[in-house]
């Protein structure tokens, strides 16, 4: 039963909070004071005491969201064993969620105040990326619900604005267009890694291209990971350097389990990769010194696996020998992958599996997008399923013409 007390001119209320489980011992009453009346005081206090017995009292706390974070994240290296790599991406995400609430005591941010936030960021970032914003928060909330630092979740069911598109945006058209290479933008650049590349350019850029392999995994490739007679290649890991220095890389495990994956490869990407192997076997024994050998296929003169940036740098240099304009990155190899697999009537099941995608929608939401023969082909389907139908119509049309002249 509370104890409810006069403090000056107010009243207040003691509530009994139960024994530390571990020292036997009674712990510190639960107490509030500033209330007008008796009544204010002994209902606040029953609410207390009901909330204590149901296990849903929240221990009033000063932690702020900035505190809150930097504990969450040694909690999600440790108890979730995330990657290196997904950690720096969610706290790059949480910057900006910090930005607003960082000093703001968890129990005092409102729902309404994080759905404001979120509505302004939507004005600056893509939706994808508000999403990601979004989810690393909801992590932080959920671990203080866990700990019972808040009531209520407050990322639950919120709206996730989407960015409205300008007139300038509709004009621009689909950038997903922009995003991946039509089959003889692939074939122009290609044939410029080849005449005007360095070696091994024309191996990087096509087997990106005829593999569909994040960059990260391609970098991480080792020699193990090919079997030439059955023509196929293993994805075991991916390669993280967020610093780009060669020496200070780190070999991760891949993005999902389904990452994780043996696909069949081309015979020109087995034959360059042979030819590659011959090259590389008289680079080791020219610089058998200093030679760092650890089995990689895309590897410096010392052996270092080749930055991701080195390929990016690779890429802009290629791509001014040709005539395209679009923004590509290495990433871009991807989606063209994907747009010629639809293309080539692969079902969407088999590329979610090549890709790696642990989700059917990934691979949907991504690469709905067809390329321009496929549009065209489609509409040129169409136009022969219903070639009868339109033949009719229009002969109709000739017709009734035909009759009103008469008329």
């Amino acid at each position: 039963m509370a104890y409810i007390y006069k403090r000056g001119k107010k009243w207040a209320y003691r509530c009994y909070a139960g024994k530390d489980p571990i020292t036997g011992k009674d712990n510190t009453p639960i107490s509030k004071s500033g209330f007008r009346t008796k009544k204010d005081a002994q209902l606040a206090a029953a609410l207390v005491e009901r909330q204590f017995h149901n296990n849903e009292f929240i221990e009033p706390s000063k932690i702020t969201f900035n505190a809150l974070c930097d504990d969450w994240e040694k909690h999600y290296i440790s108890s979730m064993k995330a990657k290196e790599s997904s950690l720096r991406a969610r706290k790059i995400a949480l910057t900006h969620i910090r930005n607003e609430f960082g000093d703001i005591a968890m129990q005092k941010i409102s729902k309404k105040a994080y759905q404001d936030v979120l509505d302004k960021l939507a004005n600056k970032f893509s939706t994808n990326y508000v999403s990601s914003i979004h989810s690393s928060a909801n992590m932080v909330f959920s671990y203080a619900k866990e700990n019972k630092l808040i009531k209520d979740i407050l990322t639950n069911d919120i709206k996730l604005p989407k960015k409205k598109k300008t007139v300038s945006d509709l004009e621009k058209g689909d950038s997903i267009k922009e995003k991946f290479l039509e089959k003889e933008e692939l074939e122009e650049f290609l044939t410029a890694a080849k005449n005007e590349g360095l070696d091994g350019d024309l191996l990087t850029f096509t087997l990106l291209a005829y593999t569909g392999l994040r960059v990260g995994e391609m970098v991480a490739l080792k020699w193990s990971d090919i079997d030439f007679d059955n023509q196929t290649l293993t994805v075991f890991r991916t390669y993280y350097n967020p610093t780009n220095n060669k020496t200070k890389y780190t070999l991760l495990t891949p993005k999902t389990e389904t990452s994780h994956r043996t696909i069949t490869i081309d015979k020109l990407v087995i034959d360059l990769l042979q030819l590659h192997k011959q090259e590389q076997d008289i680079i080791k024994n020219d610089n058998k010194p200093f030679y760092i050998d650890n089995n990689f296929i895309f590897a410096t003169n010392e052996g270092y696996p080749k930055t991701i940036k080195a390929i990016s740098i690779r890429l802009q240099r290629l791509l001014k020998k040709t005539k395209i304009k679009k923004d590509v990155t290495p990433h871009s190899f991807r989606h063209t992958h994907t747009s010629l697999l639809i293309e080539a009537n692969v079902h969407i099941k088999e590329i979610q599996e090549r890709l790696g995608h642990s989700d059917i929608n990934t691979t949907m939401d991504i690469y709905a997008h067809m390329t321009k023969n496929i549009k065209k082909e489609a509409s040129t389907k169409f136009g022969n399923l219903m070639q009868d139908l339109s033949k009719n119509l229009i002969d109709s049309k000739h017709e009734q013409k035909h009759e009103h002249k008469q008329d």
